[in-house]
């Protein structure tokens, strides 16, 4: 018998897990189930059954429509949650790029390179700087938050809270939870926590980058005829 180019299924008994590819034999009847990197973890686990999906000749031109396939097996698949492809023709999944975010993250903080080779006050300078070009471009351009009128962003974090406010709160109030499942003296208790943790605070003005706590900031703000809204928390 002679050697097959074919594309293939794996699924495993235990779960719905499955996985696509494609194999070039180099003897007939070759023993092979996948070669997954990030997801070993389940053919290691559980049980799995292989399905021969379609065989094409063995050739150059044979394997190179045996890869088309697999990809067009692949594409609209990658980022179900069931399946264990990370990748297709170069596309990577959404699973595999944020464990790649990761794990290269987790590696600039031990080797103390990238922003973590800066100290906590030149990061908070790169801040400053960063908010002022953006804020100065988008005054300039009339883009993002600077597009709006004062009144239309007004209306817009007004709208905003109040349906947040009605939805969320309800919601806590129906199953007790948030400040509806406290006591008087767990409330009182965490005010007093609350309020220290706020003096403590840092906020970045969007459109200026100025830095101050909460309070110091709103009124900067409302001196400037910013809105209020348009600040981040940094510290």
């Amino acid at each position: 018998m002679q050697p097959r180019i074919y594309t293939y299924k794996i699924t495993f008994e235990e779960v719905p897990y499955y996985y696509y590819g494609s194999k070039k034999e180099k003897y007939f009847n070759e023993d092979y189930w996948g070669s997954p990197k990030t997801n070993k973890w389940c053919w290691e686990l559980y049980t799995p059954k292989k399905q021969i999906l379609e065989v094409f000749d063995y050739t150059d031109e044979g394997y190179e429509e045996c890869r088309d396939v697999e990809n067009r097996l692949i594409k609209p698949v990658l980022n179900d949650f069931w399946c264990l492809n990370e990748s297709c023709n170069g596309k990577i999944s959404l699973s595999a790029l944020s464990l790649g975010g990761k794990k290269g993250n987790q590696i600039q903080k031990d080797k103390k390179i990238g922003i973590y080779s800066l100290k906590k006050e030149d990061r908070i300078e790169n801040g400053k700087k960063g908010g002022k070009i953006g804020g100065n471009k988008h005054a300039k351009n009339k883009t993002g938050f600077c597009g709006r009128t004062k009144q239309k962003m007004s209306e817009d974090g007004k709208k905003a809270g109040k349906i947040g406010g009605k939805v969320s709160g309800k919601l806590q109030y129906e199953l007790k939870k948030g400040i509806h499942g406290l006591s008087k003296e767990e409330i009182k208790k965490n005010a007093n926590k609350g309020g220290k943790a706020v003096s403590s605070q840092k906020w970045k003005c969007l459109v200026t980058g100025f830095i101050s706590t909460a309070g110091a900031l709103g009124g900067y703000q409302k001196a400037r005829g910013i809105d209020t809204s348009l600040r981040i928390r940094i510290i």
